[in-house]
């Protein structure tokens, strides 16, 4: 018989470790994690689980099954609590509140791993290098680094992943999707992290971070620490195939490209692909006829800043005199000092 606790929410308590539960079947199901007893196989990875709810959930990984709509923006979840915590993103609802410095989370999940932040709980830990993480989910993706596993595989070029997120990343080069949008300008972007550093740097105009030796300051840590090497003139990334050096990891990245031949940025209405995003961006203004650089002088437009640039030398070399008619100015200078 399960031990009953004083009146209150949890009344039912494992005599095995002391924790309370609200009904009497959350507690046998919590039991069977001491048992370790799974008796739920999945019959297409033979994955087990402790109970048939979690079996349910988990079947639709193979069968890509998303039976939970959200009724503002049609996006689709396989779990319910993915879609609760998802109505959120719509309210802007945060109910979990840290109790030490008063921030608040739309999700139980956040609010438990940022709590670690205080205490600098890290409880998981890889059993190969000791390395420490809040997150059973950060080491399970740190474990990748070891097996070098990549499970996550491009939709359009077979390109693998370790991590879902770098593969999202990567796909949005292909399909050039930009669904986070400003709400004060209308400008889209790729990735909610650009969204919000946009909001920062363009609207709000806060910059926190300072040069010690010039002054300059940054919407971010890491455009300081980039920064300051343009002081120190240190290049920590380097080029393992011709010991080029770069100041930049982002430059490292596109540099090593130059080797392997890569050209990961694809255009979607002719399929020419590039090294470079901005090379990309580009090549598309030549289906779209865009030419958004103008010369103030003659009102021509360009579709490139460089080509602009190279444009108003032309004005400049007009406006400048012709070496020979500087001659005759000099020459008729020294004929009149002469006679006066």
């Amino acid at each position: 018989m399960p031990k009953r606790t004083r009146a209150g929410k949890r009344p039912f308590t494992c005599d095995q470790c002391g924790k309370s539960f609200s009904q009497t079947w959350h507690l046998k199901d919590h039991k069977k994690t001491h048992t370790g007893i799974k008796p739920f196989a999945c019959n297409q990875c033979d994955k087990r689980f402790l109970r048939t709810g979690d079996l349910v959930k988990h079947k639709r990984t193979h069968t890509g099954e998303k039976p939970f709509t959200c009724t503002q923006c049609d996006k689709s979840f396989s779990q319910a609590g993915a879609l609760r915590n998802h109505k959120r993103t719509h309210t802007g609802e945060k109910p979990f509140t840290c109790n030490e410095c008063g921030r608040s989370f739309c999700r139980a999940g956040d609010l438990k791993q940022h709590e670690r932040t205080h205490k600098e709980e890290k409880p998981f830990t890889c059993n190969q290098c000791d390395k420490s993480f809040r997150r059973a989910s950060y080491l399970k993706e740190h474990k990748r680094t070891h097996t070098e596993e990549k499970p996550f595989r491009c939709n359009y070029c077979d390109k693998r992943f370790c991590w879902s997120q770098n593969l999202k990343e990567h796909e949005i080069t292909h399909t050039g999707a930009k669904p986070f949008a400003c709400n004060q300008c209308e400008k889209g972007f790729c990735w909610a992290g650009a969204l919000k550093k946009h909001i920062k740097k363009t609207h709000e105009g806060e910059k926190p971070f300072n040069c010690a030796q010039c002054g300059k300051s940054f919407f971010q840590a890491g455009h300081l620490k980039e920064h300051e090497r343009t002081h120190t003139g240190e290049k920590p990334f380097s080029c393992t195939q011709c010991s080029r050096s770069f100041s930049h990891a982002g430059n490292l990245k596109v540099h090593i490209r130059k080797h392997t031949g890569e050209k990961p940025f694809t255009c979607t209405q002719c399929g020419k692909s590039f090294s470079h995003t901005g090379n990309l961006k580009k090549h598309k203004k030549t289906h779209t006829g865009e030419k958004p650089f103008t010369c103030v002088q003659c009102g021509k437009s360009f579709r490139q800043a460089g080509n602009l640039k190279e444009h108003e030398r032309t004005h400049a070399q007009r406006n400048l005199p012709s070496a020979p008619s500087m001659a005759k100015d000099v020459l008729w200078q020294e004929i009149v000092s002469c006679i006066t």
